[in-house]
């Protein structure tokens, strides 16, 4: 039998902070607990002044619920919050490598509701299709899409402290959303938030692998911040609609990528045209070629336009994206077209910094 939250909550009751000298439990340390069919997450919350001093009570936590019958996998995070102003970041963090993967890129947008993951789930779909090793990592943490888009009901397992990304359609996954039910939400605070991100990149069994792509969540926040510091981007694939409204939320994105100098791969315009199932016939209904006018006038890459068109909204609901489903179609072909222009720019060499030279 599966543990429950209740002898989840006990489990760590019996865990005492050696600093105060009192249970993780009854001091509140416990954040955003979540407990499905054997899987356990939970984040402990520590004063900053603590940081990774703190690592071995948060693994004294993990093993508690470890131990549990029936408990499957534990995903235990740090985190540290501060009722005052956070410290100011005088610099990005120092980025890291992922060990084993040539390649990062993120599928990002300005706002919600353009299609972005719809389109990140196609296009690492697309890039396993020309040959490349794959992996997809869901860091939406507020609003998961990837489980559903791609009919993944199982739970990652652990090994050796770290965890097993799901592998679906010859390519390695990874969500939040695979330790919630569909209905349940992540209540986290934003450092919770960072920290999950953090765990789930350097945690992850993700090698070998030739590129790893990043649902980003919308916006220009917290989350978005974190991955762009910490992580060493190749590369950016920013979506928007045709709209003026959102084609400003994807410059506010454009902005964002080009201050934490991680470069711009292109823009990609999502229900570019609506193609009547019956007749063929195309609308613009939400307008046509403004993420090419933007992509020109930023002097960015224009990468495709991806139809408006039932089928991939059918077969994303199936969890069968249409690149699996219908490659060799017109919107699987859209798809392809622009996996191929990524692919071949993460191929490409860095371009070296500039030198200031003093003479």
């Amino acid at each position: 039998m599966a543990a429950t939250r209740d002898d989840v909550l006990r489990a760590l009751d019996g865990v005492i902070d050696p600093v105060s000298g009192r249970s993780v439990v009854h001091q509140d340390m416990i954040e955003g607990l979540v407990v499905k069919d054997g899987h356990v997450g939970f984040a402990l919350e520590v004063a900053p002044e603590r940081g990774a001093s703190a690592e071995p009570l948060r693994k004294a936590c993990e093993d508690a619920v470890h131990a549990l019958p029936g408990v499957l996998s534990v995903t235990a995070v740090l985190t540290a919050h501060s009722d005052g102003e956070a410290p100011k970041r005088r610099g990005p963090a120092p980025q890291a490598g992922l060990e084993g993967v040539g390649a990062v890129i993120a599928v990002a947008s300005g706002k919600g509701g353009v299609g972005k993951s719809t389109v990140a789930v196609n296009l690492a779909l697309a890039l396993k299709a020309l040959g490349l090793k794959v992996g997809l990592l869901d860091a939406d943490i507020y609003g998961p899409s990837v489980p559903r888009l791609m009919a993944i009901q199982e739970r990652p397992r652990a090994q050796d402290g770290k965890f097993l990304p799901i592998e679906k359609y010859g390519i390695k996954a990874m969500s939040i959303g695979l330790l919630l039910r569909e209905d349940e939400a992540t209540i986290w605070r934003g450092p919770m938030v960072q920290s999950a991100l953090t765990q789930m990149l350097n945690d992850g069994l993700w090698a070998p692998l030739d590129v790893l792509v990043i649902d980003m969540p919308p916006g220009t926040g917290d989350a978005q911040l974190t991955i762009a510091q910490r992580v060493p981007l190749k590369g950016a694939v920013i979506v928007s609609t045709p709209q003026d409204i959102a084609l400003i939320d994807a410059r506010r994105g454009i902005a964002m990528f080009r201050k934490t100098q991680v470069p711009v791969l292109g823009i990609v315009e999502n229900m570019s045209m609506f193609v009547c199932p019956h007749c063929g016939h195309e609308s613009p209904i939400f307008g046509h070629g403004g993420a090419r006018a933007t992509a020109e006038s930023l002097g960015e890459a224009f990468l495709g336009e991806i139809p408006l068109n039932p089928v991939i909204r059918e077969t994303s609901d199936a969890g069968t994206p249409i690149v699996a489903a219908a490659p060799n179609g017109p919107e699987g072909r859209a798809f392809l077209l622009i996996a191929e222009q990524v692919a071949a720019k993460i191929a490409a060499p860095q371009r070296a910094a500039p030198e200031i030279v003093f003479e």
